[in-house]
């Protein structure tokens, strides 16, 4: 499909607004910018750059560095992942972290505007425990708090949390179904006007405004109301990344925001146009789902160098350890007998239908190998970058245009930054794309919401 034809074709629901350039842009308000804070940057080299952070990853100081520079850039959000277990490759990728709800509430401290997203798995939580911790957190961010809803896959994190063995994937959805039932209840269980606090009448809440749950289910049982009052956004921002055939239906029903990824702009397209089409099958406003592709660009003066500083993060790559990346994406399949310089095929992979892990993933994984037919070195160089988002290099001009027709080709509605080293590569987009996205007429110049549903344009859920 012709890219100008993708523009023509939007999905029912969204409207065509016309930029300063006279374009057509998908959706309705300006492009939508995410930090995703990840270690010392999304490739895998970034801790060796000597551009990265000096900063220890367990340094609070750290994380609040990236989201006041995302902040100075007026990013929408901010957004950390989640891993329940060591990685086995620890000891050449520091990919542990702080626990992300604890960060957050540190950083809505930090910060005063930007909004603040973490990752919390329906798989090993409790709903009640997360609706709390949520809750608590939209309260102390005055409105800025949202949740990545993931449903955990790792076989190395089952072993963690009762040892019972890996859920399947359509078991764990089955749960994450049944979760949202209970928070959505839990966050909706005091109304807006609950609380009184009339200290002369001697009255605090309206017990006739606060209910139960009262949720008996086959997974969870949960009596509620919740222990504290309705918070500022009424409940957090729903965040997804599943791109499965499962993961695009839950996408539908529950998200808000969509972290996808994406390897070229044809399938961002297609994915874009399916789920604000799936959305209004829900009959839901396709323009309250925001698709928010994962982009990890090499910024430089010229293009010449930009291509400089990717090959020199590649040079600071160990195949082996993407070797070990890759077989952990595709559920521990073994990959040590596939030579580096051979060029794959798909049939060098499982069928992604037969992988218990993400899915999706696996899929764009295999799409790339079927399209580009890469060597093994080359398909891991290109993961090193970024885990299978959209990596590319060029100058802040480059950068800016490549946004601006992704965004009016109904491809996104804006993008989940992944730089590849941090905090350098951040500043040159706060620097030089940034500017160049305002002088367009296609980002805000500065915060006109204080929550992140006004951030993102997203309605306030009604109370009861």
């Amino acid at each position: 499909m012709d890219a100008h034809d993708a523009a023509d074709r939007l999905p029912a629901g969204t409207e065509r607004r016309e930029g300063r350039h006279g374009m057509a842009q998908a959706g309705r308000g300006p492009i939508h910018l995410n930090l995703f804070i990840h270690a010392r940057g999304h490739h895998e080299a970034a801790w060796r750059h000597p551009d990265a952070s000096p900063l220890p990853l367990t340094d609070i100081r750290y994380y609040a560095e990236m989201a006041r520079r995302a902040e100075a850039g007026l990013f929408d959000s901010i957004f950390l992942a989640d891993q329940l277990a060591l990685p086995a490759d620890v000891a050449h990728a520091p990919r542990m972290w702080l626990e992300p709800v604890t960060v957050l509430a540190a950083l809505a401290g930090a910060t005063s505007r930007i909004g603040l997203i973490a990752t919390c798995s329906t798989t090993y939580t409790e709903p009640y425990n997360l609706a709390r911790q949520y809750a608590s957190l939209d309260h102390i961010s005055g409105g800025r708090v949202g949740w990545n809803i993931v449903t955990s896959w790792l076989a190395t994190a089952a072993a963690n949390y009762g040892g019972a063995g890996q859920l399947s994937h359509a078991e764990r959805y089955e749960r994450a179904e049944e979760y949202m039932q209970v928070v959505r209840g839990l966050w909706d269980s005091w109304a807006d006007d609950a609380v009184v606090d009339d200290r002369a009448g001697g009255l605090y809440a309206r017990v006739d405004r606060i209910r139960p749950v009262r949720h008996r289910g086959p997974h969870y049982q949960v009596a509620g109301a919740l222990n504290l009052p309705r918070s500022p956004q009424g409940r957090p921002v729903f965040v997804q990344a599943g791109s499965s055939e499962t993961g695009k239906r839950f996408a539908a029903r529950h998200a808000e925001a969509v972290f996808t990824a994406q390897m070229e702009k044809a399938t961002a397209q297609a994915f874009y146009a399916e789920l604000k089409a799936l959305a209004a099958a829900e009959g839901r406003d396709p323009s309250q789902v925001l698709v928010l592709p994962g982009l990890s660009p090499v910024i430089g003066a010229t293009e010449a160098e930009a291509e400089r500083l990717s090959r020199e993060l590649n040079d600071l790559s160990d195949p082996e350890v993407g070797r070990s990346r890759l077989s952990g994406r595709f559920g521990g399949h073994d990959f040590s007998y596939l030579p580096l310089d051979r060029p794959l095929s798909p049939e060098d992979f499982p069928d992604p239908g037969t992988v218990e892990a993400a899915r999706s993933r696996t899929e764009v994984i295999i799409g790339l190998v079927r399209r580009e037919k890469p060597t093994l070195r080359q398909l891991l160089g290109y993961l090193a970058g970024a885990r299978g988002h959209y990596v590319t290099t060029g100058t802040p001009e480059r950068i800016a245009d490549l946004i601006e027709e992704w965004v009016r080709d109904g491809a996104a509605d804006g993008f989940n930054l992944m730089p590849p080293v941090l905090p350098s590569m951040l500043d040159v987009f706060v620097a030089e794309v940034v500017p160049l996205l305002q002088q367009r007429g296609l980002f805000r110049t500065g915060y006109e919401a204080e929550t992140l549903r006004g951030h993102y344009g997203l309605a306030r859920p009604p109370g009861f």
